[in-house]
């Protein structure tokens, strides 16, 4: 494959999509239809141009129960009990969509019960499958949620940072003092807010810090590999973005999601990387993949890692 650089400035490259994983937002699932003598039809959600990356879910669990909050009906399904919304529409197949309300079933008006029960059964298997990845992350969207209080627990850099409220220190401060003390955590962030503060307040300090320490630290990571690579960023932006980790321009320009603070120095690294090698290879071929791996040897460790923890929400 021909290498080099585009002459087009506005060509952008983009790191994989996050998955649910990391930034859990519990999408429906991809509607599936069943036609009695026509071709599917989707209902609410066309499936991903790209497939996600293989998430490991729960199985579904044997007697469970899963009510839609407006179910007008229900059938079992093996040893499930599955109450789903009934909505007659004009359309010409049966269709089915999981949200995080539960199963919702399109069907047209001349369709009989029967032949929805027995579509129902005929797409058991994918739709207690869907149910049960939908409960699975609304579990992990609990888990996720920060209760911004003294105290509260955040990833930062690959270790935990604990939040202390701190009225007599001027704006946020970072302490390391009890770094190396058994069952201490290493870090503790001390915000100037009395205990009485409001969670906004506490979270919206808590992030202007990290958003600070995440620009400081991805310049010099920056400035760091593009020397290794040979290559010239023009200018760093951090992103909030939902969907991926970063993304690289032809003119030089760098997009990196600051939330990559949560992680290990060795995983930023990799995505820093990973951008900046877009500069000299603006694709995905294996020419693209070799300039990595020239400062990144270990990057489908690294990048694995992308994977593993559900990150806070910052909501």
């Amino acid at each position: 494959m021909a290498s080099g650089r585009p002459s087009n400035a506005a060509h952008q490259m983009s790191l994989f999509d996050l998955i649910d994983t990391v930034f859990p937002s519990a999408p429906a699932a991809p509607a599936a239809s069943v036609a009695p003598a026509m071709a599917p039809t989707p209902v609410t959600e066309r499936a991903p141009i790209r497939p996600p990356a293989p998430v490991a879910v729960a199985a579904p669990v044997a007697s469970a129960e899963y009510r839609h909050a407006e179910a007008d009906r229900e059938i079992r399904l093996g040893d499930c009990l599955v109450a789903y919304r009934l909505r007659r529409a004009r359309r010409r197949s049966i269709g089915f969509a999981i949200s995080t309300e539960g199963l919702t079933v399109s069907a047209p008006r001349w369709v009989g019960v029967g032949d929805i029960d027995q579509a129902l059964r005929d797409k058991s298997g994918w739709i207690l499958r869907k149910l049960s990845e939908q409960r699975d992350r609304a579990r992990r969207i609990d888990a996720a949620r920060v209760e911004w209080r003294d105290g509260t627990s955040l990833p930062y850099l690959g270790d935990t940072l604990i939040v202390v409220l701190d009225p007599r220190v001027a704006g946020v401060h970072l302490n390391t003092d009890a770094e190396g003390l058994p069952g201490v955590p290493q870090r503790t962030l001390h915000v100037g807010l009395p205990q009485s503060a409001e969670p906004a307040q506490i979270r919206d300090a808590v992030q202007s810090w990290m958003q600070r320490q995440a620009r400081t630290l991805f310049e010099q990571r920056c400035q760091y590999f593009a020397e290794q690579l040979g290559v010239r960023m023009t200018r760093l932006r951090l992103s909030s973005a939902q969907t991926r980790w970063g993304s690289a321009s032809a003119d030089g320009s760098i997009r990196l999601n600051w939330r990559l603070v949560h992680f290990g120095l060795p995983v930023i690294d990799y995505v820093v990387a990973h951008e900046l090698a877009h500069l000299r290879e603006m694709n995905h071929s294996p020419a693209f993949w070799d300039v990595v791996r020239s400062v990144i040897p270990d990057l489908d460790q690294r990048k694995a890692q992308l994977r593993e923890p559900t990150l806070p929400l910052f909501d």
